[in-house]
């Protein structure tokens, strides 16, 4: 009786905002969205059968809000479309002269870019791309992946070794003429590029010692173009890390700071700092020239020098004439490591490359091209917004409707493998890794991307999470399976460990789902 008198009460007290198909919440759900933290804030939300779109949980579900990062989901599944799984990136190298039999190119060695996000810097063993569940380019307790991020260069050089060339007497180019430079829409390395090396950033790797001791700081990848001075102190545990990274106007890289020390028994957790890089093309040739180096090919151009103009080359240059190419691993690998980590960078790159393939090399091109690939896998696309393909764009607004159809309609899609592969699981890798308890009965039963959006609220010296998001599909504890979409928007924060919990409040979510039907 008791139970009874007190779901009822908790009923009439939560529940009086919430009429029609909006009534249909879980009261376990209904009891998290109007908890005293959100009530300045707007929440979207639907749950739906996957195969037959019964709407099983709605609320608010025709209105816009802020997609963050799952705007990716749109961006991926339009590139997927366009490109295929299937698609590999090819980066040749050419020359241009007359090679001579000892040897010496009386001429140059031309590196067209053909917009690789990886250029082999993450290829493992199994011709996959590596991913860790933080990426280097969120920075803080990153963990950097395993491969060398010169690998791709080095290969390249290695084949121009092996076409017979010893010494080259001309230039040494990099053609990013494939398309325009442009900016990302989200955090981290800004620069967008037809070539792209370690993302276009210096890692700077700051690891703790002994209480007192120098911090012992690396980076990678390591070149004669990159100087870095730095002076880190070890600091006691209850310390804070103060780690302060900046360039000199010579291009220098000056560390200095404070990390904590490791407590005790635990290994030591380094930081990670990254320093972009302003001139991609001039930071690609430098690294080849010392990759030519290194695999016994000299070079009369220096690494040090700024990449010459390749006006006068032609933009297509004779077959017979390639002494190399790096083939990428399939790009359904490269779809696998932005949904799984969020690459803000490499998604921003998807509306160009969409364009590219249409004809339409520029972003605003590979939206259009979107949109036609939304509306045949059934989105309302007049109902929603882009401005961009990684989910930081003023323009980025979408539906829980929108997001939901996308999802049911990539699931007929011939990509679906590809796709549903390459989302984050939660409880086991990428953002979602951490989002619930390893005990949680949701642990392996969601895929689903995530979303994080937010400004510096500098009136009252705390932060706006403009929103948190997250949409995928469920395999509930019943076998159903289910296609979901939660947005909230507009949550105050004052620390990030505010942040952190929202988005464990919608693994909860998602938990209550995965036992309820």
């Amino acid at each position: 009786m008791r139970f009874g008198l007190s779901t009822f009460f908790f009923l009439v007290t939560i529940l009086p905002s919430l009429r029609g198909e909006e009534a249909q919440l879980l009261p376990a759900v209904a009891e998290i969205i109007n908890r005293p933290e959100f009530k300045q804030s707007q929440w979207g939300i639907l749950l739906a059968d996957r195969e037959t779109g019964e709407v099983l949980q709605s609320y608010g579900p025709q209105k816009l809000y802020v997609p963050a990062s799952t705007t990716k989901l749109f961006s991926s599944a339009a590139a997927l479309e366009v490109l295929g799984p299937d698609h590999r990136f090819k980066t040749p190298v050419f020359k241009r002269g007359t090679l001579e039999g000892d040897g010496s190119l009386k001429g140059d060695l031309v590196l067209v870019a053909s917009g690789d996000p990886t250029m082999g810097g993450r290829t493992t063993e199994a011709g996959e791309i590596a991913f860790t569940d933080a990426d280097h380019t969120y920075e803080g307790q990153a963990i950097l992946t395993k491969p060398d991020p010169l690998a791709g260069l080095d290969a390249l050089a290695k084949q121009v070794a092996a076409s017979g060339i010893r010494f080259v007497d001309g230039e040494v180019f990099v053609d990013t003429r494939l398309f325009d430079p442009g900016e990302s829409t989200g955090s981290g390395p800004r620069h967008v590029n037809a070539i792209t090396i370690n993302d276009n950033v210096i890692d700077i790797v700051v690891r703790p010692k002994k209480d007192g001791e120098p911090a012992e700081v690396t980076w990678r990848p390591k070149s004669a173009r990159i100087s870095v001075d730095a002076s880190v102190k070890t600091v006691s545990r209850d310390a804070k890390d103060r780690i302060h990274v900046h360039r000199t106007p010579s291009g220098g890289i000056v560390v200095r700071g404070e990390i904590r020390v490791a407590p005790e028994n635990e290994p030591a957790k380094p930081q990670v700092r990254i320093v972009e890089i302003d001139d991609p093309a001039s930071f690609a040739r430098g690294l080849f020239i010392e990759a030519l180096n290194r695999a016994g090919v000299k070079t009369k151009a220096s690494a040090l020098d700024a990449n010459p103009s390749v006006d006068e080359i032609p933009r297509s240059l004779p077959e017979a004439d390639r002494v190399a190419v790096l083939e990428s691993p399939p790009f359904s690998e490269n779809i696998r490591l932005i949904l799984k980590v969020s690459h803000n960078l490499h998604a921003s790159e998807l509306p160009i490359l969409v364009g590219l393939a249409a004809g339409k090399p520029t972003i605003e091109g590979g939206l259009r091209k979107e949109h036609d690939v939304l509306a045949s896998l059934g989105v309302d696309v007049e109902s929603i917004s882009f401005g961009g393909g990684a989910g930081g764009s003023p323009a980025d607004l979408v539906t829980p409707e929108a997001a939901v159809a996308l999802l049911r309609g990539m699931t007929k899609h011939k990509s679906f493998a590809a796709y549903e592969r390459a989302l984050p699981v939660l409880g086991v890798d990428g953002t979602l890794a951490d989002a619930v308890e390893k005990g949680s009965p949701a642990v392996g039963r969601v895929r689903a991307k995530t979303g994080t959006y937010w400004w510096q609220d500098s009136l009252n010296d705390r932060r706006i999470l403009t929103s948190k998001a997250l949409a995928g599909y469920i395999k509930s504890s019943k076998d159903r399976n289910l296609v979901f979409a939660l947005y909230v928007n507009y949550v105050h924060l004052s620390t990030t460990e505010e942040r952190q919990k929202v988005g464990k409040l919608l693994g909860k979510i998602c938990e209550h789902w995965v036992q309820s039907y």
